[in-house]
């Protein structure tokens, strides 16, 4: 799995999770207990939603369409 973004926005999460939901690519949020238990918005434990290696480039040219691709992990 590849990391496609880093957040702690709990809208950014809902809205990056229904674009990839609508174009079918699979991925996973990591880090959400951790996040929460932590502290929340502070930036150490930030949520990653994770893409198969293999559809990284689709999810990213989604993200990208939707003017988020400011929001993608370098």
């Amino acid at each position: 799995m590849r990391e496609l973004l880093r957040t702690n926005d709990t809208v950014l999460l809902s809205y990056v999770a229904a674009l990839l939901s609508e174009a079918a690519i699979g991925f996973a949020v990591l880090d959400q207990h951790t996040s929460l238990n932590l502290g929340g918005d502070m930036d150490l434990f930030r949520r990653r939603v994770m893409v198969a290696e293999e559809q990284y480039a689709e999810a990213a040219r989604t993200l990208r369409e939707a003017g988020l691709g400011h929001e993608l992990t370098r």
